[in-house]
């Protein structure tokens, strides 16, 4: 199952540097590209369903260091 999540950061190079940062992410495989406005990136990932997937929060904690909010 392909997982989808948008963030929204305060302008396009805080939302450049959190896509840079997803290309060398190693905890996790994800894809990530900008969304609607410059501000916005969208990141999807494969969830097997099986078990508990920490993917969503460990993206979570990573945009909340760019001051990332989900939308």
């Amino acid at each position: 199952m392909i997982t989808s999540i948008q963030y929204q950061f305060s302008n396009e190079q805080v939302a450049h540097r959190f896509l840079n940062e997803l290309k060398h992410w190693s905890l996790h495989e994800v894809k990530g590209r900008l969304f609607k406005r410059s501000s916005c990136v969208q990141v999807s990932y494969e969830f097997d369903g099986r078990g508990f997937d920490s993917t969503c929060s460990d993206l979570d904690d990573l945009a909340s260091q760019y001051n990332g909010v989900e939308v």
